[in-house]
């Protein structure tokens, strides 16, 4: 019966308001989940190495469907990937990530020039494009794998994330909104500091399925940069 207690823990986890700890979360594997070789719109590789002079950062946003479209049409990303970050489960499924028992956020891997896209228009983008404020949940979508956060992978990254996020949230507060959530911080400080790629299927995934389920709730208040 050990796989029934399982799947009552999991479904209960779903909906979770607090992120899982260490020791309750799932083992995942050694093995990465396999992607494609490209992005089938930018047309190039998802994965590492990538060409001098770029940078990473790693954006939740709430269901990484729409959230990497929005992402990829901006002048000055190299690529896009979407995966499981914040957590501590290595090379989680999406069904582990989805029932909350390994600590992920949804999130999407954005390589990007920053002569050509600054990171303080990439990040005024992403507060705009989803609602900072609302904690473990996008709209109807509940749990903490959909939580809003920012993954720098450099501390200038970080100091300009926690400077626009200050400042938007004087705007947010202005407006009647809460205080931000957004979860912020270096990527390889955060619990396994390890961005996982999602499956192939989820890559890209408004392309290969128009019309998909693209959920962004938004605060209508504009980022100053």
């Amino acid at each position: 019966m050990g796989w029934l207690q399982d799947a009552i823990r999991l479904s209960a986890m779903r909906t979770a308001t607090e992120v899982v700890d260490a020791d309750s979360a799932l083992p995942g594997r050694s093995t990465p989940i396999p992607v494609a070789p490209s992005n089938i719109v930018t047309r190039n590789p998802m994965t590492p190495p990538y060409p001098d002079g770029l940078e990473t950062i790693t954006l939740g946003l709430g269901c990484f469907w729409g959230a990497e479209r929005v992402l990829w049409e901006l002048d000055g990303v190299w690529t896009t990937a979407v995966g499981y970050a914040g957590g501590w489960t290595p090379n989680p499924t999406y069904e582990e990530v989805c029932s909350g028992a390994t600590g992920h956020t949804e999130a999407v891997l954005v390589v990007f020039d920053p002569q050509v896209l600054p990171v303080e228009k990439l990040l005024a983008t992403f507060f705009e494009w989803h609602d900072p404020t609302q904690g473990m949940r996008q709209g109807n979508d509940r749990g903490t794998q959909y939580r809003s956060a920012i993954l720098a992978s450099t501390p200038q990254q970080l100091e300009t994330a926690r400077r626009i996020a200050d400042r938007y949230g004087e705007e947010l507060a202005a407006a009647g909104f809460g205080p931000v959530t957004t979860e912020i911080g270096l990527l390889e400080e955060v619990r396994s500091g390890e961005f996982y790629f999602a499956e192939d299927y989820h890559q890209q995934y408004l392309v290969k399925n128009p019309g998909g389920y693209d959920c962004h709730v938004r605060s209508g208040v504009a980022c100053p940069i």
